[in-house]
């Protein structure tokens, strides 16, 4: 399990910026996973337009998919809706596949979308990546609650 860790001096340090051909990823903040409400420790990144300090969305990567996790995936993205269309996810997951890469020594990720997502479920065709299943979502589920009743699964191989 990756220990991170968000605190005064963490908040005070200098944000990491990673750099991508279209878009950028700025770390905004770690929670550790005694830290967050569902016990999964996440890294938080603003999708930003390359070299500006345009933010055009979010995107997180949370360290494990188990048990319930797995219906959410490893990474999450929202991009704001006047800049949606431009591939800006798309662009943003290749440079978060190589921060789990090199940073959290992850050789493997799920992310997984809603059927009705027709964007994401395109973003992630276009990554590359194995569908694995269209699983039905438990009833108990928080996504479930909220409308997503059935999710595909994806699985990306980012191992060297």
């Amino acid at each position: 399990m990756y220990n991170l860790f968000v605190g005064f001096f963490d908040f005070l340090r200098k944000k990491t910026i990673y750099k991508g051909d279209v878009v950028d990823l700025k770390e905004k903040y770690r929670v550790s996973e005694k830290q967050a409400y569902d016990g999964v420790p996440t890294v938080y990144y603003d999708i930003l337009l390359h070299n500006t300090n345009l933010k055009v969305g979010s995107i997180d990567l949370r360290m494990t998919v188990e048990g319930d996790m797995y219906y959410y995936g490893h990474i999450g993205y929202n991009i704001i809706r006047c800049f949606r269309g431009h591939n800006y996810a798309y662009h943003a997951c290749l440079v978060l596949f190589d921060i789990a890469r090199y940073e959290f020594n992850m050789d493997e990720l799920i992310i997984t979308c809603s059927p009705e997502n027709i964007a994401s479920y395109k973003t992630l065709m276009k990554l590359g990546g194995e569908l694995i299943e269209l699983v039905e979502v438990p009833k108990n589920h928080h996504l479930y609650a909220i409308g997503e009743n059935r999710k595909y699964i994806f699985r990306y191989r980012i191992s060297l």
